[in-house]
Order: structure tokens, then sequence, then C-alpha cells
């Protein structure tokens, strides 16, 4: 799929399809800059999937849990990881046995991320929209 340009309510829009069409089981690597629209693109996948309340971004707690009608949401944020190592600490075992599992920044995580079942790539295109990419 090539990146399409979307405005802040189409991202929020498309992550409420994903969220309501992504197969139990599914990990969601999110990759992009700070502040290109990730932790939006989370939320809006959790209210797809039913989680109730609004979902936060767990940059200090590095990890949020959701219970959704399908079972459990898991958003992962590596950002503050300095190191691949320091991803040991997550509990990785119970993280993909989720729902949904969605990783921001996995790459920080090196070989610990679990493989992504979908990529989904958000770059800034101008003031107003995003490039958004779901692979």
């Amino acid at each position: 799929m090539t990146a399409v340009r979307v405005t802040e309510d189409a991202l929020q829009e498309e992550g409420v399809r994903l969220g309501r069409t992504l197969p139990r089981g599914s990990v969601v690597w999110l990759v992009g800059p700070l502040g290109a629209g990730k932790t939006t693109l989370v939320r809006a996948i959790a209210r797809g999937r039913g989680v109730i309340g609004k979902a936060t971004s767990p940059t200090y707690a590095l990890v949020h849990h959701y219970e959704a009608p399908t079972g459990a949401v898991y958003h992962v944020d590596c950002y503050r990881l300095h190191r691949p190592e320091e991803a040991v600490a997550l509990d990785w075992a119970t993280l993909v046995t989720a729902d949904v599992l969605l990783i921001e920044w996995p790459e920080r995580a090196g070989a610990w991320a679990p493989a992504a079942t979908h990529t989904i790539t958000l770059a800034y295109a101008d003031t107003d929209q995003r490039l958004l990419e779901v692979r």
C-alpha cells in the first residue's frame, strides 16, 4: 500500500475501522516521528475494538492495558528505552497473548519486540495532514 494523505479526523476514522477489523492476535507496529499521530491512532483503534474510556500514552508507564469485549488490548510505548536490553523488563509473554498488541517505537525494543502482523507508518505531510501507510 502507498501512503495516503489524511486529516486528523480521517486518521481517527481509519483507526476505528482498523480496530473493528484487525484479526485477534494482531501485533501492530506504529512507526513515525514524535507528534505524527501514533497515540491518536492507538486511541481510535482501541475505540474501534470497543474499549470504554480514553486510551492514553504510556510513555512513562511503558505499557497500558485496556479491556475490550474481544479481550485485552495492550499499548506499549518503547520511546523511553535507551537500549534494547531494557525491553527485557516488559512482560512480553503476556503482551503477545493480547487480542491486539499496539507498539510505538518498536525498533527501540530490538529483538524483544514481537514480529509485526501489521505496520502502520505515519509522517508529516503538512500542518493539517499526515501521511498514513498501513501494511
